[in-house]
């Protein structure tokens, strides 16, 4: 009896001893000397050292880069694809909801350096001279993520990968020889749906000691005084001003002065292409009439049918933050949303407000799905978010980013080329930011809006590893960051205007 006592003693006490040591080294895999261990929450991720993330850098128009290989093995000698990118050694990850049922994703992230994504460094991960200096800065490129309004739908716990999405942008613009010599050589053809950014005017109005003069009206009129484009002046007193083919321009009237225009016409009998642009820039000195620029208004229209879940996904997520860096003084969003014919709806347009929460709750109950076919309701959406009837400020900076991955259907060039003429009479900039399956009518819709408007061209890249492929466009070099920096410093870029 003693005997076997003895035994079941002994044996309840090994099965002891292997409980405390499956748990000690249960601990010691999940990082217990991480930031989540500490608090008791969180994922800690698994550790990569190179390329499954993006690092700052750049790529030319043949696309290339040292930066895209992106397979590699992560910690445990696992393979990477480009599809499973991972975030900073350390980097842990919470999705939590508050008694009011507020929830969202936090991040205890690594301190500057310490990861390939630290700063914005070059490709070795060291972080540039001057990056982490403002209090609290960590360099690291997952900040955490404000909190907002989600719905119950477990659907809305978003993938933390999104947040590493990058992008790159270009401005047709400010390289105009550039564009006009990709015309030349037949490497982009344009009106794109029904948007003909070819035949410019240059505009620059100054006052009399030479300071550009902002948000003031001006149009480019034939001689019998019918008016062929109207824009506004942006903070550097610039408008561009566009004409079609068969139309002849004759004088520019801005803020109370005329000035007569030179438009070279086309000598069709030259070697190649080279007369398919015209272009002429002058400069007009005026005085101020025009109410200043004292707020901004911000308008994000998204594409959600179904191939757009990693950038609706990236919205739900980065949203808040991104009007956080940017700052509430003055600032006004609204968050806009289209399908296709067929689907639960076409368009959902929302006005402007300064409630964030309110804005995050809007994007947060939008799921990706619908659409089918390629083409999307983009003619529908922007005739109703870029009419005035839209809610615009006549005293505002205006931005519209417009996320999409679609062209608009056929048929619809008279609709488009008066939305964006609308736009460009209210000085309403749009940016179009292009996502991955896109194609080059896409692209070059993009940028052909983007020129009409005075915004610039954004495109994603795949150097996050996230979602399907994007499009290399023909452009320039450009640098490639995190589409939240990127959208941030489009933001600050235009808030000179305010001063």
């Amino acid at each position: 009896m003693k005997l076997k006592q003895s035994r079941r003693r002994r044996g309840f006490a090994l099965i002891c001893a292997i409980l405390i040591l499956s748990l000690l080294v249960g601990c010691a895999k999940s990082g217990s000397a991480g930031p989540s261990a500490a608090s008791g929450a969180g994922t800690e991720l698994p550790t990569s050292a190179a390329t499954a993330t993006p690092t700052a850098g750049s790529k030319t128009e043949e696309g290339t880069s040292g930066t895209d290989d992106l397979t590699n093995s992560d910690s445990d000698g696992d393979p990477i694809t480009a599809g499973e990118p991972e975030l900073p050694a350390g980097t842990a990850i919470e999705f939590s909801r508050d008694s009011a049922g507020r929830g969202g994703l936090a991040y205890d992230a690594p301190s500057a350096g310490s990861g390939p994504l630290s700063g914005t460094g070059d490709a070795s991960g060291s972080p540039s001279a001057g990056e982490g200096d403002e209090p609290g800065d960590t360099g690291s490129p997952f900040p955490p993520v404000s909190t907002g309004t989600v719905p119950d739908d477990p659907w809305a716990e978003p993938d933390p990968a999104a947040l590493i999405l990058t992008a790159a942008e270009w401005n047709d613009n400010a390289n105009w020889a550039f564009f006009t010599n990709l015309i030349t050589a037949d490497k982009i053809h344009f009106p794109a749906f029904g948007v003909d950014p070819r035949n410019r005017i240059a505009v620059t109005l100054t006052d009399a000691a030479g300071s550009g003069l902002a948000n003031e009206d001006v149009s480019l009129c034939a001689g019998d005084g019918t008016v062929l484009w109207r824009a506004k002046t942006d903070s550097a007193g610039i408008a561009y001003l566009f004409f079609t083919d068969g139309q002849t321009p004759d004088y520019v009237l801005a803020a109370g002065t005329q000035a007569s225009v030179n438009v070279e016409v086309p000598d069709q009998t030259g070697q190649g292409n080279a007369t398919r642009t015209r272009a002429d820039e002058i400069t007009v000195v005026g005085e101020q009439t025009a109410l200043p620029l004292s707020a901004m208004q911000i308008m994000f229209i998204v594409d959600t049918t179904g191939s757009m879940a990693d950038e609706l996904c990236y919205l739900q997520m980065d949203f808040s933050k991104i009007a956080e860096d940017v700052g509430n003084s003055g600032v006004t969003y609204s968050a806009c949303f289209y399908r296709d014919e067929g689907d639960d709806y076409v368009t959902r347009v929302n006005p402007f407000t300064s409630d964030i929460g309110e804005v995050q709750s809007l994007i947060n109950a939008e799921q990706a799905e619908g659409g089918g076919d390629t083409p999307e309701a983009v003619a529908e959406i922007l005739t109703e978010t870029l009419s005035p009837d839209a809610g615009w400020e006549s005293g505002a900076v205006k931005l519209a980013f417009l996320i999409f991955d679609a062209p608009p259907h056929e048929g619809k060039e008279a609709e488009l080329n008066a939305a964006i003429k609308t736009a460009a009479e209210q000085g309403i900039r749009l940016v179009p930011v292009v996502a991955s399956n896109a194609d080059r009518e896409t692209e070059l819709f993009g940028r052909a809006v983007a020129v009409c408007t005075n915004g610039t061209y954004v495109f994603l890249t795949d150097d996050s590893g996230v979602g399907g492929s994007h499009l290399e466009p023909i452009v320039g070099s450009y640098e490639v960051e995190l589409l939240h920096d990127l959208i941030v410093r489009i933001i600050e870029g235009c808030k000179p205007a305010l001063d």
